[in-house]
């Protein structure tokens, strides 16, 4: 069980910290949970193969751009909640601080808004490149790229300041600030408030249906009609089957990130009856296994990057 005494020697007049936990009914074996640590290992190595992938000269082209930019926030998303979690399941360290709280759960809020994003421009950039080839360098310059780049930085920026000013006006039960996970999430910890939250509420759905619905949205009408243009390039059935082979890896990764990440948001706010398991698994789906698995789908479906990660390997092992 978590050790309520760890509140003992906290005064009731401080900003009381959160206590988190890991995988309910299993913390006496804790430490010997590696896989955890070794996912969150695989993940780091392989975004970090891609963005040396990306860098090459033959890769200089819009796709891989969005490529290491996804990447990039793989990256930032497992870095927001690797030393908590790592610091619950090796260190039985369970307190986290309410500000350090909040400066988690922004950054793990804002790369994955980032990465629902990214996710959108890498569909549209597939939907010119299949619909209308010749004009695809024209369309997607390097400074289309760049402002895309800066809008969905700022996007994924600005769109959580409001939840952090909301949270710090609301006053905590000093005994209910039991965190449902080893890191801060916004539903998570919003429901510990002795207050009303119903604009907290509406907000974070606010900030859950804006980006990962609507870009949830424009993605499969992006898909639909890459599919359908595809399809119709009926007289070059090796050409239809070359790009739709191109997006496939895409498609795969949009699976990947918003099956978890809205089974994870409306499991906090819809499934409070279901077991603390259910909500750790899913917890540990949403943050693990989009940054395990997007280099994988990558490098094993697109020809060229899994040629120049073989270099990039061979080069290092003889160097």
């Amino acid at each position: 069980m978590v050790p309520s005494q760890l509140y003992a020697n906290i005064s009731f007049f401080q900003q009381l910290p959160f206590l988190m936990i890991g995988i309910p009914g299993m913390e006496a074996v804790h430490g010997w949970i590696s896989i955890p640590f070794s996912m969150y290992t695989v993940a780091l190595s392989g975004s970090h193969l891609i963005l040396l992938v990306v860098r090459t000269p033959s890769l200089n082209q819009p796709m891989y751009y969005f490529l290491s930019m996804l990447a990039l926030t793989d990256v930032g998303l497992t870095l927001s909640n690797l030393p908590t979690t790592l610091a619950v399941l090796w260190f039985d360290h369970w307190l986290i601080n309410f500000n350090i709280c909040l400066v988690q759960m922004f950054f793990l809020h804002s790369f994955s808004v980032m990465e629902s994003s990214v996710l959108l421009a890498m569909s549209f950039d597939c939907f010119v490149a299949i619909s209308n080839p010749l004009r695809y360098a024209a369309v997607l310059t390097n400074n289309v790229i760049i402002r895309i780049r800066l809008a969905i930085v700022a996007h994924g920026t600005v769109s959580l300041f409001p939840l952090l000013f909301l949270l710090k006006c609301l006053n905590f039960c000093p005994d209910k600030l039991l965190l449902s996970h080893p890191f801060c999430f916004h539903a998570d910890v919003m429901k510990w408030a002795c207050a009303d939250i119903t604009v907290n509420i509406i907000y974070g759905l606010h900030v859950i249906l804006s980006p990962v619905g609507v870009d949830s949205l424009l993605i499969l009408l992006s898909c639909t009609l890459t599919l359908h243009t595809v399809l119709g390039l009926v007289a070059e059935s090796n050409l239809s089957l070359q790009l739709l082979n191109t997006c496939v890896s895409h498609i795969l990764a949009v699976f990947v990130f918003f099956i978890p990440v809205i089974t994870m948001s409306m499991i906090h706010y819809f499934g409070m009856h279901l077991s603390h398991i259910v909500h750790a698994l899913v917890a540990y789906m949403y943050l693990v296994v989009p940054p395990v698995l997007n280099p994988i789908i990558y490098s094993i479906k697109s020809k060229p990057i899994r040629e120049t990660m073989l270099r990039v390997l061979r080069g290092k092992s003889q160097g």
